[in-house]
């Protein structure tokens, strides 16, 4: 059957859109994978799919597959590319618009300049609810990985995150140690790895290992998870400008029991049709 998509980016982290407000959508993992080859499909890191809301609180229900086939529970540029979809197609009047994730309600608000600011979840740094096998929670874990120890920081922002501090991102050994961080037993569920780069306390460089994609050039929970550990380990302000392989985005994190609130850009690339 004919699949029509809008693809979309967000500095870099790109993605298709599908609209499954009126026809549902089910697809198996074989053929989110064949559509996401970058030679032979269309390619893209994640598919969004926007269902009907099942709650009175949301807008819509917003859904994510990585390009491995596999279902996550969050994504923070596709939710920006998610809230310039809607309102672009007309599916929606508000500007600030709540949708149903796996892990709950996200709000997304769309800016006079078209940049998108997405209010994601309070940071949850609990290791049984990341998931994320210690005896007790600690801003600091030494990770066994690839014969050495490396010390990272975990949370989780809907979805699980391992963070590591780099003296230089573009030197960083993220093919190496990021696959071998994403399928580490200690994580049950996999993680997203995160090397950051600490430029001064209101500043970072970053990059990120994707669960299910592999190093993208941005990805927004990412950057809101290495704002969080390293607000929680001291080093950073409330404040930050993430710098991605793909451009860049604002992070704040006021305090222990605020939501964090990331904004950036987001882009329409094209519309298509596939068998």
């Amino acid at each position: 059957m004919p699949l029509e998509f809008t693809k979309m980016h967000g500095i870099g982290n790109d993605f298709i859109v599908i609209n499954a407000l009126e026809k549902p959508l089910s697809l198996k993992t074989d053929q989110i994978q064949r559509l996401s080859h970058r030679r032979l499909g269309i390619g893209f890191d994640q598919m969004l799919v926007i269902e009907p809301a099942t709650t009175a609180e949301a807008e819509f229900n917003y859904r994510i597959f990585n390009a491995d086939g596999g279902e996550v529970e969050n994504c923070g540029n596709g939710a920006r590319c998610f809230a310039r979809y809607v309102i672009d197609k007309g599916l929606t009047t508000s500007t600030e618009i709540p949708v149903l994730t796996a892990t709950g309600l996200m709000h997304l608000i769309a800016n006079e300049d078209g940049q998108v600011t997405v209010r994601m979840d309070v940071p949850n740094f609990v290791p049984a609810t990341v998931p994320f096998a210690a005896d007790a929670e600690d801003e600091h874990y030494q990770l066994e990985v690839a014969g050495g120890l490396l010390s990272v920081g975990v949370v989780s922002l809907g979805n699980p995150h391992a963070v590591t501090t780099v003296d230089d991102v573009k030197t960083a050994a993220v093919e190496r140690l990021g696959p071998l961080m994403e399928s580490h037993e200690r994580f049950p569920n996999r993680v997203n790895a995160g090397f950051m780069e600490i430029v001064s306390r209101q500043e970072i460089r970053l990059r990120v290992y994707e669960r299910g994609v592999g190093e993208t050039l941005a990805c927004g929970t990412g950057a809101c998870a290495a704002v969080a550990v390293g607000i929680r380990q001291g080093v950073l302000d409330k404040d930050v400008l993430v710098h991605l392989e793909g451009g860049d985005l604002k992070v704040n994190w006021s305090s222990d029991k605020a939501p964090i609130i990331m904004t950036g850009p987001c882009e329409t690339v094209f519309e298509g049709r596939i068998e």
